[in-house]
């Protein structure tokens, strides 16, 4: 899956990016759910696809992930 057409899987890496402090990737997931943007197994997949670009680790995002999150926060901020 191409990371650059996947509209999802930046949201949720810009998700994980505005994450509070006491939530965890799995809050995130729910949250995403919950607003039916996609469901549980797909987030997981997602999550799984993120951490195979570097972009996460088991807890947290990489320095990598929070450049290109940065790039997806400024792709979604209206002028």
């Amino acid at each position: 899956m191409d990371y650059k057409d996947n509209i999802e899987l930046r949201v949720l890496l810009l998700a994980i990016y505005k994450k509070e402090n006491d939530e965890n990737f799995q809050d995130v997931l729910k949250m995403m759910d919950n607003n039916r943007v996609f469901d549980l197994k797909t987030g997981k997949q997602f999550i799984k696809e993120l951490k195979e670009m570097n972009f996460l680790t088991d807890d947290s995002l990489t320095f990598l992930g929070i450049e290109e999150a940065k790039k997806v926060e400024l792709e979604f901020k209206i002028d």
